[in-house]
């Protein structure tokens, strides 16, 4: 229990300082966030966001999964979202290797054969980004009310680069 006593203390911070208590959980700038897990990336702050405003789906490479897709679902028919970012970003280790190499380094480090899992490597983050984007688009279950844009987030300048 002891591994995880500075993040419990951490949260007691945060909840004395909260201010969400009653929150229905709607998107209240109505946005979505596809986007991935990796740290650099401060989903709501780069979009001038604040907690309650969007939701948010994190994965790696930020590709849009069947999970994904249920949640974007969901969030257009039930959360209040009309707007919905699908948001890979450079330097992702998702698109700078291949899925062979990183089932060789996993098999190295864990001493286990890898092979097995579906890492989800990207050897075309563009394309990759442009397939997401229509998958999105054309699923009969999201309105075509739902706006739906694919960008590159810079992990070095922080900035987004809309592509689709």
């Amino acid at each position: 229990m002891d591994d995880f006593t500075d993040l419990l203390s951490a949260n007691r911070d945060y909840a004395a300082s909260s201010d969400l208590s009653g929150f229905d959980g709607i998107a209240r700038a109505g946005v979505a966030i596809v986007t991935c897990m990796d740290s650099r990336i401060d989903p709501l702050k780069m979009l001038g966001l604040s907690h309650g405003d969007a939701k948010i789906f994190r994965n790696p490479g930020g590709r849009v999964t069947p999970q994904a897709l249920t949640a974007l679902v969901l969030g257009s028919h039930f959360l209040n979202v009309s707007r919905i970012l699908v948001v890979p970003h450079t330097r992702c280790a998702m698109a700078s290797s291949t899925e062979q190499d990183m089932h060789k380094r996993i098999a190295e480090i864990s001493g286990q054969d890898a092979s097995w899992l579906d890492l989800g490597a990207i050897p075309d983050q563009e394309q990759a980004l442009g397939e997401d984007v229509h998958k999105v688009r054309s699923h009969p279950l999201i309105p075509d009310t739902v706006t739906v844009g694919g960008f590159i987030y810079d992990v070095d300048t922080g900035l987004l680069d809309q592509k689709f």
